[in-house]
């Protein structure tokens, strides 16, 4: 999974398609990601004494990997993304439209 905490993401796919934001947590051995904002759901919630109220609350729930696209800092527009090898032999993540390197 080339997508890391942190990376602003558009979404391409799903009821939320459009929304962009911030990846908070990554599950690659699910192929999924928790991006802010997106794919809220209201949750019924049970009181536990000392800890939460009950009530209705509104979570995030993951998203799958391959319905979000990154987007590029330096271009601004949602792209794929290479993996490419620098000069100096360490790999690099690469915006497929600009050839720029991220992060």
């Amino acid at each position: 999974m080339r997508l890391r905490r942190d990376d602003n993401v558009l979404v391409v796919k799903g009821r939320d398609r459009g929304k962009s934001g911030r990846i908070t947590r990554v599950f690659p051995d699910k192929d999924r990601v928790l991006v802010e904002g997106v794919n809220t759901v209201l949750r019924h919630t049970k009181a536990q004494p000392g800890i939460r109220q009950a009530g209705i609350i509104q979570k995030e729930l993951p998203i799958r990997a391959d319905n979000v696209m990154l987007v590029c800092a330096h271009c601004g527009k949602a792209t794929r993304i290479r993996a490419r090898t620098l000069v100096d032999g360490t790999k690099a993540r690469v915006c497929s439209r600009c050839e720029e390197v991220i992060e």
